[in-house]
C-alpha cells in the first residue's frame, strides 16, 4: 500500500470540533520529544539544588523556567488542535519551535549557576516567533477566525518585548525582587492573551484530542521521573553497591509513580471537556501545577535514591519532603482540575485533602522510622488513594 503524498500546501482553516478519530499526529509526538530535553534539564537542576540543601532557593527558578516550557507546549498544543494542516510550512514552523525548546533546555545550567538567562530567553523567543507565524497564517487564510488569530499574534508579539526587557534588567544587575515581580506580571499577561484573543471568536479545539495531548505530556513527565530515578540508581551502584535500602527506595518510587499515573487516567477528561468547553481555561491552566508537581517529584525521587549511597547536605526529613510535597500537590491539584469540568463531588475533595495532608505529615516521622520506611508509607498512601478513587468511580457507574 503506497503512503499518502506529502501535502505541499493546505489552506489553514479551523478543523471540526467533532472530527471523528482525532488523535495526536506523528509531528506532535516528535514535538513532545524535544520537551523531554528541556524538562530533564530543569529537573536535574532542581535535584542538585535540593541535594545541596538549598531547596528554597531552587523552587522559584524551577517554577519560572518550567512555566516557559509548559506555556510554549500548551500554546502549540491548542493551536494544533484547531489548525493542524500538516503541510510543509506548518512542519517547518513547528521545527522552529522545537529548536527554541532545545535552546531553552541548554540554557538551564547557565541560568541556575550564573543567573544568565540569555539562552533561555532566546529559546523562548524562537518558540514564540514560530507560533506567531502560525497565527498570522491562520489569520490570513481563515477569514472567520481572522480577528482571533491576529489578536493572538499581536498579544504574543508584544509580550516578547517585555521578556527581553526583563533580560536587560537581569544583565544590568537588577535586584532579584524586581526580576520576580516582572516575571509574575509578564506571566500573568501571557495567561491573559488567550482570554482576550478569543473574545471575538473561540477557536475550534477538539476536546478528545486535547485530553489525549495532556495525557501524553503527563506520561512524558512520569517517564522523566523514572529516568531521573534510574540514573540515580546507576550512580549509587557505581559509588557503592546494590543494597537492600537502595532496592527498597527504588521500588517505593516506582509504586508512587504508578499510583499517580493510575489516579490521573482514572477519569477520562475528553467527554467532560466536550460537555464543559466553557471551563477549558481553568482545566488547561490548572495543569501547570500538576505538570510541575510531576517534574519536581522526579527531582525528589532522584534525591531520595542518592541519599542511600552517600551523605547529602540535606537531612533525611528534607529528602522525604522532597517526595511528599510534590506528591501531595499532585493529588490535590488533580482533584481541583477535575472539579473544573464538573467532577468530582465534595466527597472526593475530602479524600484528596486527607490524602494530601497525610502525605505532608508522614515525613515528620522520618527521624524515628527512617527515610526508607517513610518512603514506603508515602507509597502505601498513594496506593490507598488509588483504591478509594477507583471504588468511588465504580460506585458512580
Amino acid at each position: 500500500m503506497s503512503s499518502p503524498a506529502i501535502r505541499i500546501r493546505v489552506r489553514m482553516t479551523a478543523r471540526p470540533i467533532d472530527e471523528p478519530h482525532r488523535v495526536s499526529s506523528q509531528l506532535e509526538l516528535l514535538f513532545d520529544l524535544t520537551f523531554v530535553v528541556a524538562v530533564a534539564a530543569v529537573t536535574e537542576q532542581l535535584a542538585h539544588t535540593i541535594a545541596d540543601g538549598h531547596a528554597r532557593d531552587g523552587v522559584l527558578p524551577f517554577l519560572q523556567v518550567f512555566f516557559a516550557i509548559w506555556w510554549a507546549w500548551m500554546n502549540f498544543t491548542w493551536f494544533a488542535s484547531s489548525y493542524d494542516t500538516d503541510d510543509v510550512t506548518y512542519r517547518i514552523l513547528t521545527m522552529v519551535q522545537m529548536a527554541g525548546v532545545l535552546l531553552l533546555g541548554a540554557g538551564v545550567p547557565a541560568a541556575a549557576d550564573h543567573g544568565d538567562y540569555l539562552m533561555i530567553t532566546s529559546g523562548y523567543l524562537i518558540m514564540r516567533l514560530g507560533l506567531i507565524s502560525l497565527w498570522v497564517r491562520a489569520g490570513v487564510e481563515d477569514p472567520a477566525s481572522r480577528r482571533t488569530a491576529f489578536r493572538y499574534a499581536f498579544g504574543i508579539g508584544i509580550l516578547q518585548i517585555g521578556w527581553f526587557g526583563r533580560l536587560y534588567l537581569a544583565t544590568t544587575g537588577a535586584p532579584d525582587r524586581v526580576l520576580l515581580v516582572t516575571f509574575v506580571v509578564l506571566a500573568a499577561l501571557e495567561l491573559c492573551v488567550p482570554l482576550w484573543a478569543e473574545r471575538p471568536h473561540a477557536t475550534n479545539w477538539h476536546p478528545h484530542h486535547i485530553a489525549e495531548r495532556y495525557g501524553l505530556f503527563t506520561i512524558i513527565l512520569l517517564g522523566e521521573a523514572v529516568l531521573a530515578s534510574s540514573n540515580a540508581v546507576r550512580r549509587a551502584v557505581v559509588a557503592t553497591a546494590v543494597s537492600a535500602e537502595l532496592i527498597a527506595v527504588a521500588a517505593c518510587g516506582l509504586v508512587i509513580l504508578f499510583a499517580l499515573w493510575w489516579l490521573y487516567f482514572l477519569r477520562p477528561a475528553g467527554p467532560r471537556l466536550e460537555d464543559r468547553r466553557d471551563r477549558s481555561y481553568r482545566w488547561g491552566y490548572g495543569h501547570y501545577g500538576i505538570f510541575a508537581s510531576l517534574a519536581a517529584l522526579g527531582a525528589g525521587l532522584e534525591v531520595a535514591v542518592e541519599q542511600t549511597s552517600h551523605e547529602l547536605h540535606l537531612s533525611p526529613t528534607g529528602a522525604s519532603y522532597a517526595v511528599a510535597v510534590p506528591a501531595a500537590c499532585f493529588v490535590f491539584l488533580l482533584w481541583a482540575v477535575h472539579r473544573c469540568v464538573g467532577e468530582p463531588s465534595r466527597a472526593h475533595l475530602g479524600t484528596a485533602a486527607c490524602g494530601a495532608a497525610v502525605l505532608l505529615a508522614l515525613p515528620l516521622a522520618t527521624p524515628w522510622i527512617g527515610s526508607v520506611a517513610t518512603l514506603a508509607l508515602l507509597a502505601a498512601t498513594c496506593v490507598a488513594l488509588v483504591a478509594v478513587a477507583s471504588w468511588a468511580v465504580n460506585v458512580r457507574q
